[in-house]
């Protein structure tokens, strides 16, 4: 169960921080700018996660998730300088990094004792959160509140996990398969506009 969490912690951490880099590249910050959306965006979810579940933020307990954050800031600032970079790659990116996370913040609440409810609603935290913190550093409303089906795919997606396992599913394929589900299924919201309802007031 650790290795299986340890290697989708450092994949969501990755593809996260891409994230932020293509969302600060696409505001022009500069490579200082640039790393420290990408850290946020990477390492802001479980960070917020797991001071809550009081519990060691897990980058500070193993650096590697650091580094990884920081390199693959880096990799995309000077591979954006020298191939053309669509902007729809933002999105997909994000969608990843929804998942992964997604899956890894329900797998540590639920290793740590969290009720499966809570620990659903933490994976989806792990997985929007540093979305969110991104979007207000660039001065932007979050994705989350206005793109479809985005912590919507990700609390759906966290509790087929938690059924999964408790159906003794092995955890590793139980987290390929509901990942996937979750990118796809984000992307398809995407391409075809599926969202939820938005809040208006009756008009007279």
């Amino acid at each position: 169960m650790l290795g299986t969490l340890y290697w989708i912690t450092l994949l969501a951490v990755v593809v996260s921080s891409a994230s932020g880099v293509l969302k600060a590249g696409f505001m022009k910050f500069d490579l200082f700018g640039v790393i420290i959306i990408a850290i946020t965006t990477g390492l802001g979810g479980g960070s917020l996660r797991d001071m809550l579940l009081d519990r060691e933020v897990f980058w500070i307990r193993d650096q590697m998730f650091f580094i990884a954050s920081l390199g693959s800031a880096i990799a995309i600032f000077i591979a954006a300088r020298l191939l053309a970079v669509p902007p729809k790659l933002f999105l997909v990116a994000d969608a990843a990094g929804l998942a992964t996370f997604a899956i890894a913040g329900t797998l540590v609440s639920l290793m740590v004792g969290a009720p499966p409810l809570v620990a659903s609603f933490m994976g989806v935290m792990t997985g929007t959160m540093g979305g969110i913190f991104r979007d207000l550093l660039c001065g932007e409303p979050p994705v989350v509140f206005l793109s479809p089906l985005y912590a919507t795919v990700s609390w759906g997606g966290s509790l087929i996990f938690i059924a999964l396992i408790y159906f003794n599913m092995d955890i590793t394929q139980a987290a390929i398969i509901v990942g996937v589900g979750i990118f796809m299924a984000r992307l398809l919201a995407i391409r075809y506009n599926i969202c939820l309802p938005r809040f208006r007031f009756k008009t007279k």
